[in-house]
Parts: C-alpha cells; structure tokens; sequence
C-alpha cells in the first residue's frame, strides 16, 4: 500500500476530504519527528511505540575490500515496537479492533430556522 493509497483509505473511513486526511498523516509524522528527535517516545496505547534507539560506533569490513576493516560511526535510528492489540490482531481469527471498522452512520444535522 502506498502513502497515497492509505490517505485514500483513512479519508473513506473517516469520512473527511483526502486533502483533510493527508494535512492529519502529514502533522502526524512531524510530530513524531520531533518528539524523536527530542529524545523522547511516542506511544499509541495498544498499537505500538516509535522510539529513537542510538548504534554504537564499531568497527566494520568493507565490502568493497573485505580485507579492509573501517570504523562505523554511532548513529540514532527509529524503532517501532508494536503493542499486544496490534499483534493480537494480525492472529488468525481475531476480530478487527474498533479503529478498524467503519464509522457507524452520522444522522444528518436539522436545518436551522431563521
């Protein structure tokens, strides 16, 4: 699935423009940038956590000349670590959770009278 075919789908199920659905995904991931790159993590109870894990230098070989060691400097990397709902859903059996199904039928608003 790709981006442009999520913000399709979120936008059905949400019942909100696909413009609306992409502005919410967009800020969405800002935030997790930022809260990242903050040092901090970002948890959705029961789907998962995005956490910001840190590689240690050390040392490597090269593939270009196996013979050559080189030194691999540490860098910061996300991690995602899924929640039990979430990996409770993808079980063979189990029924979707409530952010799955589709929002139920909204009555339409009375007009007002002016």
């Amino acid at each position: 699935m790709t981006k442009a075919e999520l913000m399709e789908r979120i936008a059905e199920r949400a019942r909100v423009s696909k413009k609306q659905a992409e502005d919410v995904m967009e800020a969405f991931e800002n935030i997790v940038y930022e809260q990242l790159k903050a040092g901090e993590e970002v948890t959705l109870t029961g789907f998962g956590t995005f956490i910001a894990k840190e590689r240690h230098a050390r040392m490597g070989v090269n593939p270009q000349n196996p013979t050559e060691r080189i030194q691999i400097p540490k860098v910061t990397v996300p991690k995602f670590k899924s929640g039990k709902a979430f990996k409770d859903a993808l079980k063979e059996g189990k029924t979707p959770s409530p952010a799955e199904t589709p929002l139920p039928e909204t009555p339409s608003q009375p007009e007002s009278a002016e």
